[in-house]
């Protein structure tokens, strides 16, 4: 933990306190949707989809302008600002357009922010341990979603699981979010400018940065047929589990990767992201499985390979991308780009297959898809030597 930039704690602070108040939408928007507003699945898969694409889609303009011009904090900042406004306003929505043009906004501010935020945690740590300080903001970063989940769990216990109450909750969201824009804003240092980096950057994908990219493929594919956070909330609430309950399933998905975060980055230091990669695969892989098994145990149990996957993969890319690429905004940027496109896609054909067919359907070819990538990866990690 010594190793540690203080600028990356900063970020990390930044981090909980803004996962603390997305926390309290995330587990219980898709209910609010289907269950408060009465929209169907298939209004749910769309807003997801949109969200997902403007959130990761932006990354990699985003990611292009931190390398071009280096600006870097002012994207940060802006994004948390963005996000710290948009969600008290979900309190106001009566239709799924407004929780979608709301969630897209929220989801800007995040698309913003990403990218040149990786560039900020990578420029602050050492080549070699860029796996372990990543573990060590997602630790912070789980934290607040953990804090925040918890948070929603006892106002829904003592104030009960009603609209009001939802509302009231979304409402109370503003005051994470404004902390957090309040540290990164005075707390956060922006990266060092290199006076001849603009003049000479070409921002032309060079062979280090074309081969990482093309590490990721399986990755993409896997986020496209591996169900949206947003579907295994419906499927707890479809199997009887009640609204009060479901932040606790997140919480366990959150305590997850908190516990191995920081462990796990630091072991794809020491072992390489390949092999880190086929255990987070065959994590989710397995968060499908007992979920498609749909029974409250077996669904406690998904959420928690939901977690390692999430956060083992999540971490190990972009130690991938910090070790290898030579344009590193514009990969993270290109990365995200490339999530959003798969899971955007996956999340609205989800949606209408839960809606059209149900949701056994929608269960048992997420887990067959995402079985298949995960089989393809090993078969060619082994050709490979």
């Amino acid at each position: 933990m010594k190793t540690i930039n203080k600028n990356v704690v900063m970020l990390g602070l930044v981090s909980y306190f803004t996962d603390f108040a997305s926390a309290m939408i995330t587990p219980i928007l898709p209910i609010f949707i289907v269950t408060v507003l009465h929209e169907g699945m298939d209004k749910l898969g769309l807003i997801v989809a949109v969200a997902t694409f403007i959130s990761y889609g932006l990354r990699v303009v985003s990611g292009y302008i931190a390398d071009r011009f280096e600006l870097v904090k002012p994207l940060v900042v802006g994004g948390y600002i963005l996000s710290a406004l948009s969600k008290p306003l979900f309190g106001f929505a009566h239709d799924y357009i407004a929780v979608g043009i709301l969630r897209s906004a929220e989801r800007f501010g995040k698309g913003v922010r990403s990218a040149p935020k990786d560039v900020l945690i990578s420029s602050y740590s050492q080549k070699e341990s860029s796996g372990k300080t990543f573990g060590f903001h997602k630790t912070l970063d789980l934290a607040g979603e953990l804090s925040g989940a918890l948070f929603l769990f006892l106002m829904l216990y003592f104030f009960g699981q009603n609209e009001t109450v939802m509302r009231n909750v979304f409402f109370a969201t503003l005051i994470p979010g404004i902390l957090g824009v309040f540290v990164v804003l005075f707390f956060v240092k922006d990266i060092q400018k290199n006076p001849q980096r603009v003049a000479d950057l070409s921002l032309k994908l060079t062979p280090n940065d074309k081969q990482t990219i093309s590490q990721l493929l399986f990755y993409f594919l896997f986020s496209m047929f591996a169900l949206d956070s947003a579907f295994f909330a419906m499927e707890a609430k479809s199997i009887g589990i009640a609204t009060l309950i479901i932040p606790l399933l997140f919480i366990v998905s959150t305590t997850t990767q908190g516990l191995t975060s920081y462990y796990f980055g630091i072991l794809s230091d020491k072992i390489g992201v390949k092999k880190v990669m086929g255990f987070a695969y065959m994590s989710g892989v397995l968060s499908q499985f007992f979920l498609y098994l749909q029974t409250p145990l077996f669904t406690w149990i998904a959420y928690g390979f939901l977690g390692l996957f999430t956060v083992i993969s999540l971490n190990a890319n972009r130690s991938l991308i910090a070790k290898n690429a030579d344009n590193k905004g514009l990969v993270f940027g290109i990365f995200y780009a490339c999530v959003a496109l798969f899971g955007a896609v996956g999340a609205y054909i989800f949606g209408v297959i839960w809606q059209e067919y149900g949701m056994d359907l929608s269960l048992v070819l997420s887990l067959i898809f995402t079985m298949c990538i995960t089989l393809a990866f090993f078969i060619r990690g082994k050709q490979n030597g």
